[in-house]
């Protein structure tokens, strides 16, 4: 009959999603969350310690027999089994973490328990979008793109607009669009290509640099924007760079002041576990809430894995973060030709986008 404490640990296996705080590094996410669980199995009622069995031989005395045995049964348990010599009954639980979350961003934190952990290589092999939110200020450029790093440069920014501004965040979404087509390996003039297009399903089949599959302003009161990012391979410094980059095509500066990721893949925003719920008591209906995404997830990847193409792009994959962000200099020469636009590029930053 199986203990209350593997019963409990049986149910700990699968994918939820926690909110991970600006300011805490995902490791010590990982750690309380693996700290919490162990404090709650070995918590629960241990088994029945064994009793042991006793050989005694009787006095000369108490017997005509001079050499007889008398097997005894004792009531006391076996130390052996005793907690304070067998310790705790676990020690360690393999906590899995999705797409990290470096110490200055925040957001959806996905994490695994058991084969949860094998269903996170699954959800990474997918290569799905995640959704952030950045908080940008002009006016200022640092050496780590935020807007605690060291000051190198100031600079006004009462030109910007939010025409301007949204008509940059255009441009560069519509390179990172081209990128995303040549590296998700399909032919364009099927039919296949062309639904998956129509859907937004296109996705990269093997390793890629970061590519944004969605760019628009949420928010713009000068000197602060806020904007909202779909993408996928992508890093938190990459979109801190972007933030900077864009006030680089404005003539101006910009600092990432927030990254907040809202979505990754299919785990949102309303379904991360704060800081005060990485008990058993949530994650445990966490996990079977998402169990049959769980599922999806590892067909998803299986049906993938089963139909890859075998044709493999021109060009090789291992392209840096920025090199898709310079591609747009070459759609600069093609859609900003009116004079409206011109004045927002300079021959000092007009190819680094």
């Amino acid at each position: 009959m199986a203990t209350p404490a593997a019963r409990l640990f049986s149910k700990l296996d699968g994918l939820f999603a926690v909110y991970k705080p600006q300011g805490v590094h995902w490791k010590h996410v990982r750690d309380t969350v693996e700290t919490n669980l162990l404090k709650v199995l070995n918590s629960c009622p241990a088994a029945p310690q064994r009793s042991v069995v006793h050989f005694q031989l009787l006095p000369s005395g108490d017997c005509s027999g001079s050499n007889q045995l008398t097997v005894t049964k004792s009531n006391l348990p076996a130390l052996s089994d005793h907690p304070l010599v067998t310790g705790p009954r676990f020690y360690k639980i393999r906590v899995g973490v999705g797409h990290r979350l470096d110490a200055f961003s925040s957001g959806v934190l996905v994490l695994g328990l058991g084969n949860g952990n094998t269903a996170l290589e699954s959800l990474y092999r997918l290569h799905v979008t995640r959704e952030y939110t950045l908080e940008g200020e002009f006016g200022i450029a640092t050496d780590d793109f935020t807007h605690t790093g060291r000051v190198i440069e100031r600079s006004t920014s009462d030109h910007v607009t939010t025409d301007k501004l949204e008509r940059v965040l255009a441009m560069i979404q519509g390179a990172n669009q081209k990128a995303l087509i040549m590296y998700s390996q399909v032919d364009l003039s099927t039919q296949e290509a062309y639904e998956l297009a129509v859907k937004g399903l296109l996705r990269p089949q093997d390793k890629s640099p970061p590519i944004l599959t969605g760019l628009r302003c949420l928010h713009f009161k000068p000197p602060r924007f806020t904007l909202e990012v779909q993408c996928v391979n992508e890093t938190q410094r990459f979109l801190r760079k972007l933030v900077h980059e864009v006030g680089l095509e404005l003539r101006t500066n910009a600092v990432c002041t927030k990254v907040r990721r809202t979505r990754d893949g299919p785990f949102k925003m309303e379904d991360a576990l704060t800081h005060h719920h990485w008990s058993a008591d949530d994650i445990i209906p966490a996990i079977a809430n998402f169990r049959h995404t769980t599922r999806k997830i590892r067909k998803n990847d299986i049906y993938r894995q089963a139909v890859k193409p075998s044709n493999s792009t021109t060009q090789t994959p291992g392209q840096s973060e920025t090199s898709l962000l310079e591609s747009v200099n070459q759609d600069k020469a093609e859609s900003l030709q009116s004079p409206s636009a011109e004045h927002l590029l300079t021959p000092s930053n007009s190819n680094v986008l």
